[in-house]
């Protein structure tokens, strides 16, 4: 199941506060100020630090089964899509993606696949990583991409068609994201991603 994307942005507090706008939590903050790292999470907010020389690693925001994340960048760069699999996708996943010559790494929380167009997947097996009482998901997705082999690759690793279209370009990027059970009709987040309601009924 797609549950998940992440990219680097000049745009923290601003993508923060659209997706709050979208219905999403903040799980976590992570930042590095003085040389350390730091959690600022909630009940903290921007004006409790505002204007302080914090470099955000990761801002992790949830709704439902769709979680983002993003951390500052010079540029926005889009990095990775995220998968959540059981235990026996997720061996026949990796087989295929090392068949395909694509690097596998893994740690006890997850496993990243890396791909030849210029994003990552990302594979998680942690039923931690939903909030259960609300019920959104990702429902589609558009990429942009250098090659256009991916979806039939894509499908090729999980054994099926997955809701992801891919159109060619030069560089990869996230252009939009369609998610069923928002509160709200979506809109461009600040990062050029278009988010989509895609309520059912």
């Amino acid at each position: 199941m797609l549950f998940h994307f992440h990219y680097w942005t000049p745009h923290v507090e601003e993508t923060e506060t659209f997706y709050l706008a979208q219905g999403f939590r903040v799980q976590q903050r992570i930042g590095r100020e003085d040389g350390e790292f730091q959690s600022y999470d909630p009940p903290l907010d921007w004006n409790d630090f505002r204007g302080r020389p914090i470099m955000f690693r990761i801002i992790e925001m949830r709704r439902g089964r769709v979680n983002v994340t993003f951390g500052y960048g010079k540029r926005v760069k889009f990095d990775h899509i995220g998968f959540f699999v059981v235990k026996e996708e997720l061996e026949h996943i990796c087989q295929k993606a090392e068949s395909l010559k694509w690097n596998v790494r893994s740690n006890e929380r997850r496993t990243f696949i890396s791909t030849p167009y210029g994003f990552q997947i990302e594979l998680q097996q942690h039923q931690d990583i939903f909030d259960a009482k609300v019920h959104s998901q990702i429902s589609s997705m558009e990429i942009q991409a250098e090659e256009n082999d991916f979806e039939k690759e894509l499908n090729y690793l999980f054994g099926s068609a997955m809701n992801i279209s891919i159109t060619q370009n030069s560089s990869a990027a996230l252009k939009k994201v369609g998610i069923s059970g928002l509160d709200s009709a979506g809109g461009i987040d600040p990062n050029g991603v278009l988010l989509v309601c895609e309520n059912k009924g």
